[in-house]
């Protein structure tokens, strides 16, 4: 009996170090991809006037992409609490439907479950939302996972120590947030190819800065949800007629 258990324990050993490796492989395109945005925000933390050690900790705390670049500018000009957390709010909105089809009913125990739920981003999703993935391991799962976190957490330090080196002469990096948005944007567009979506965001982002230009981003996403789910409604309504 202990000959059998001392065999079985290098072969779920050599199993783990496969899944590993494997989840090692997948990921490595996503966080080869990723290293121009990560070296960015670490940039665009020194160059907001925040201390340099910001960029590891909104890399490994936040981790939320887009959202981390949008935060930069909230700290830099002390933002109330409350408007961060309804702007975080609005722009990982999306994360809620990703449960949908990413496979977490193959990552067991309270504690990876946990980890997997904060590290799924947008890449993770892509990676792992396929019909191969709901035969993947949580070992697989999570490395895929981990290995991303752990790049772009180096990628944004690393950036905020290039950062650092940049003279305060050099200007226009803060434009680096608008830059991604406008990819974003862009990318959103060739995705749905709707110019009356389009158009409609551009709208209520314009009706945002007439309101109030310090509150615009919280004012504009608040006016395009509530305008998307009033057209919702009435084209609901449409075809119920029809």
């Amino acid at each position: 009996m202990q000959v059998m258990e001392s065999e079985a324990v290098p072969q779920v050993r050599d199993e783990a170090r496969n899944e590993v490796a494997a989840g090692w492989r997948i990921v490595l395109p996503a966080c080869v991809a990723v290293v121009p945005l990560g070296l960015a925000l670490g940039v665009l933390v020194v160059q907001s006037g925040l201390a340099w050690w910001w960029a590891p900790v909104l890399g490994a705390v936040v981790f939320a992409g887009s959202m981390e670049f949008l935060l930069v500018g909230l700290l830099a000009a002390a933002a109330p609490l409350a408007q961060i957390a309804v702007s975080t709010l609005l722009v990982n909105f999306r994360h809620v439907f990703y449960a949908i089809s990413f496979p977490m009913s193959r990552v067991h125990g309270r504690g990876w479950k946990a980890y997997s739920t904060f590290a799924l981003t947008d890449e993770a999703y892509a990676l792992t939302a396929t019909p191969e993935a709901a035969g993947w391991s949580r070992t697989r799962i999570v490395s895929i996972q981990a290995f991303f976190h752990v790049a772009w957490v180096l990628c944004v330090a690393v950036g905020a120590a290039l950062g650092s080196l940049i003279p305060p002469q050099v200007v226009g990096l803060d434009f680096a947030v608008t830059a991604l948005f406008v990819v974003l944007g862009i990318e959103a567009y060739k995705v749905r190819r709707s110019v009356p979506v389009s158009a409609l965001a551009l709208g209520c982002a314009l009706v945002a800065a007439l309101i109030s230009r310090d509150n615009m981003l919280l004012i504009a996403m608040g006016l395009f949800c509530a305008a998307l789910v009033c057209s919702y409604v009435l084209a609901a309504r449409r075809g119920s007629h029809d």
